[in-house]
């Protein structure tokens, strides 16, 4: 089997469930492959079977795991060879769609384990044997679906299970779902999952297509769906919209008119597939909520309705449009939204770490600094993208860093964020205080180095746990900043480089900050660096 404890190397030190788990992924693991080879399935006799099947679950969630039925372990082969078709699409295979029938029990709606595909053993008279071959299956489908028609309490409801990957994107789920609606079907069950190298799975339970037509929806779909594929996307390093079309994104949430620039609104959410679970948070403008989007969990932010005036409406505005247009492993995904007045709500990913604040407050002990050098790399990365895309995050804090089931961060929270003006003129006092540049407190023209700033106060929380200036109010601290040159002290022991680098991040001066590109190149080495001296040492640090 593969390399199991990979999973949980970025692991923090504390406080930590990921190893329940990992042991959950490998327990189910183990499962699967004793049920396949118990079903004499020829492919899990081949040498180097249990290292690819190690390699599909490790790939995905451990969501994927959990809803998996062991009892149709199968289920797993066509899902591992849909995501092999999906990573071959760039050569011109196409599409990688499956659809069969699966029976849908009609006491409870949930899906019965027996498909209803070529492979099911369904019971025939033994008058069928003189039918021929390539008869045979839709023949016994059409008397199959007969014996349902007339005795539904018996045997369920037959559907069509649709099982579709391709490579992972903004929007895509709601796409997907919108081209479903379009094709006359209609969804009673939806599994999403994205793979750690940028690929999707997503399965769906659906109505609304002739039971004896599985092989013309197959064809229909594979069609529609490279049309959705072939669609222009932003690329990685692209930029984004002007000023103009920003504007519009303002104008369309007061509903004045269609927002052009999103994709035939395909980011809008379709609320009959959106569920409410727990409030997680709550602010003066809006609460947020752990729920479900076909069956994926997310976060939803929700405006409240009595504070809703114009500058918060913007704000809400500004946040849909920005995500709606990235996508980045160090970037809190975007799912959908929902701006029909005066409903306001957003959709993201849900991130079952919660933020990097609270996880540094339960921490009885500092990071370990492997640790600390991981999570700086990744707030850099995303910065990075961000910056090359011409956005400014402006409220960078340990608050607005999310944390993933693998230990990954992203950041989040862009309800203050802007497209930069090429101009470089920027004056609005944006953001929070304890982190805030000193030239953005004291009005005067930024730029992308005002990040740079509050990104060296986020390494300093890494370094303590701590609140910056915590014995002074926000006011306080942002005149000692402006008018004393004040920092947050940093703590004795720390490494040589990292004091370096906070001194060079936190200059009052914001010519004399790195960039991005520059700080992601000095922790990488800096990394190195600290790899090497535990080597030399005996030690894991």
């Amino acid at each position: 089997m593969g390399d199991t404890e990979s999973c949980s190397s970025r692991v923090f030190d504390s406080g930590w469930n990921q190893n329940r788990k990992q042991m959950q992924k490998v327990e189910i693991y183990n499962q699967v492959l004793c049920r396949l080879r118990e079903l004499n399935v020829p492919e899990a006799v081949i040498p180097g079977f249990e290292d690819e099947l190690w390699a599909h679950f490790y790939r995905l969630p451990t969501r994927y795991a959990l809803d998996m039925n062991v009892e149709r372990a199968q289920d797993v082969l066509v899902h591992k060879r849909l995501l092999h078709i999906a990573r071959a699409t760039a050569t011109g295979t196409g599409p990688a769609v499956e659809v069969r029938l699966v029976q849908v029990c009609s006491a409870s709606g949930a899906r019965c384990s027996k498909s209803l595909h070529s492979n099911s053993q369904s019971k025939v008279s033994p008058q069928d044997s003189d039918i021929p071959d390539n008869m045979r299956h839709d023949y016994c489908l059409k008397l199959l679906f007969l014996f349902i028609t007339f005795h539904p309490t018996t045997y369920g409801r037959p559907m069509h299970e649709i099982t579709i990957s391709t490579n992972d994107k903004p929007k895509l789920l709601s796409q997907l779902t919108s081209l479903l609606s379009e094709t006359g079907l209609d969804i009673q069950e939806a599994h999403a999952f994205s793979t750690m190298d940028g690929y999707s799975l997503d399965v769906f339970v659906v109505g609304g297509w002739a039971v004896e037509e599985t092989e013309k929806l197959k064809y229909v779909l594979a069609k529609k769906i490279q049309k959705l594929e072939n669609q222009p996307q932003l690329k990685e390093n692209g930029s984004l919209p002007t000023a103009e079309q920003e504007q519009t994104m303002m104008n369309f949430i007061s509903g004045h008119v269609n927002l052009p620039t999103c994709g035939n609104d395909v980011w809008k959410i379709d609320a009959r597939c959106l569920r409410y679970e727990k409030k997680i948070a709550s602010g003066s403008f809006s609460d947020l909520y752990k729920g479900t989007f076909c069956n994926q969990d997310v976060a939803i932010k929700v405006l409240k309705g009595e504070n809703l005036n114009e500058n918060i409406q913007k704000e809400f505005a500004q946040e849909v449009y920005i995500l709606s247009k990235i996508q980045h492993k160090n970037v809190v995904k975007f799912v959908g939204a929902c701006t029909n007045p005066p409903n306001f709500y957003l959709v993201t990913e849900y991130l079952s770490g919660g933020s990097m604040y609270h996880f540094l407050r339960m921490q009885k002990t500092v990071l370990a600094l492997p640790s600390l050098l991981n999570i700086a790399i990744d707030v850099s990365e995303g910065m990075k993208y961000l910056h090359e895309n011409d956005i400014i995050h402006r409220d960078l804090k340990a608050a607005n860093l999310l944390i993933d089931e693998n230990g990954v961060v992203k950041i989040a929270d862009f309800g203050v964020s802007r497209v930069h003006d090429q101009s470089g003129i920027m004056t609005a006092e944006t953001g929070t205080y304890r982190w805030m540049a000193p030239e953005v407190i004291e009005h005067k023209p930024y730029d992308y180095k005002a990040d740079v700033f509050s990104f060296a106060i986020v390494l300093w929380e890494l370094l303590t746990g701590k609140l910056p200036y915590e014995r002074l109010s926000p006011l306080q601290a942002a005149v000692g900043v402006v008018q004393k040159g004040l920092r947050p002290k940093i703590p004795k022991h720390t490494h040589p480089k990292l004091v370096e680098l906070l001194h060079r991040c936190w200059h009052q001066d914001p010519s004399f900050r790195p960039n991005f590109s520059e700080i992601l190149e000095f922790l990488l080495h800096v990394t190195k660096t600290v790899n090497g001296e535990c080597e030399d040492e005996g030690n894991e640090c």
